[in-house]
């Protein structure tokens, strides 16, 4: 990420292959907002941290909010991380973030049960 436009170069050829590019845990670490514009982004992922405190925080629920407008206005898929109660989902689902990932759906799983999982069609794992 040292030299962006070697970067941007790189991840363009990706694009051009079929590879969609998502940029996780967004809003914290080297995440920036200038890669939104210089990078073929397809997909933001908002950081667990502030999903975690959605509920409980405004300043969190505002940015959160925030970053989901933005990757829309941006034409990009918008995933919230760390989704681990209903009251998250439900806030999420209200501000039209309707991607999500966490241990409200599953907790991780080897190949094999993901693959039963899939079959089975359920949509939603609690242990």
């Amino acid at each position: 990420m040292d030299d962006a436009e070697s970067t941007a170069s790189v991840l363009q050829e990706l694009k051009v292959m079929g590879v969609h590019l998502s940029v996780d845990d967004f809003g914290t670490g080297y995440s920036s907002l200038s890669y939104l514009r210089q990078f073929p982004i397809d997909v933001l992922k908002i950081d667990k941290s502030f999903v975690h405190q959605i509920t409980a925080d405004p300043d969190d629920s505002t940015i959160v909010s925030a970053i989901i407008n933005m990757g829309k206005s941006l034409k990009h898929l918008v995933v919230a991380e760390g989704i681990e109660t209903q009251l998250q989902r439900a806030y999420l689902q209200t501000q039209q973030c309707a991607e999500g990932q966490g241990y409200l759906f599953s907790r991780p799983l080897a190949a094999a049960q993901f693959a039963q999982l899939l079959q089975s069609g359920i949509t939603t794992v609690v242990h």
